[in-house]
């Protein structure tokens, strides 16, 4: 597969038609190579118009509302960000080459392992990735001026948006109702102003739930 080809076909394809029009966002998407960012075996699967399921439960976000949510953050060349749920590192490599400094914040021991071979590969710029429990953040590099979770969650950690600078933004998906399986997600832009988090809708959004934000089952009698 011509991989190149691939990245232009899928912003040419599914990107722009979509409304995402920031020029070094779609910069990045044409020479940031999604196929490295996924386990060998699904690398002919990277450039789909789909999630790419990762070990764990989890997968690497579909590639228009990937840069659909990075469109709303606006990120700035060296803005503090923290990506939450880092995965194998994608998210967090456009970040780095939209000139921000970056956190990136994954759990996983093996997806933070592919990670690093990816982004050691991209000479990403200012980025560090670290381990952790994402609904705590990452307080040591706080304050942020932008936060990329990337996974559906049923709601916004008060310790994350504690970590988001005043007039910081936060970029998510949060789960709206659910019966059986998953749900139709929104993504919402978060704005922190007086020390508080306000919350708007800006597109509906059907992501992976990110397992490490989900309530522990309770007893049932």
């Amino acid at each position: 597969m011509d991989y190149a080809e691939a990245r232009t076909r899928m912003v040419d394809g599914q990107i722009r038609p979509n409304r995402v029009t920031e020029p070094r966002l779609l910069e990045a998407l044409r020479l940031t190579p999604r196929e490295a960012f996924v386990p060998a075996a699904a690398a002919s699967r990277a450039y789909t118009d789909e999630e790419v399921p990762l070990p764990g439960g989890r997968a690497l976000m579909q590639p228009m509302i990937l840069a659909k949510l990075l469109q709303l953050a606006a990120i700035r060349p060296d803005e503090r960000v923290l990506v939450v749920c880092a995965g194998t590192g994608y998210g967090a490599a456009l970040v780095a080459r939209l000139g921000a400094r970056v956190v990136a914040l994954e759990p996983d021991a093996g997806l933070r392992a592919i990670a690093t071979a990816a982004l050691a590969a991209e000479a990403a710029g200012s980025l560090r990735l670290e381990a952790g429990d994402p609904t705590e953040g990452f307080a040591a590099a706080a304050p942020y001026d932008v936060i990329l979770v990337e996974g559906e969650i049923p709601a916004v950690p008060e310790a994350l948006s504690a970590q988001l600078a005043e007039g910081g933004r936060l970029v998510a998906v949060l789960a709206q109702g659910r019966g059986q399986g998953r749900g139709q997600g929104v993504a919402m832009l978060g704005r922190r102003l007086g020390g508080a988090l306000t919350l708007t809708a800006a597109f509906d959004a059907a992501v992976a739930p990110l397992p490490a934000f989900q309530p522990a089952p309770g007893f049932v009698f």
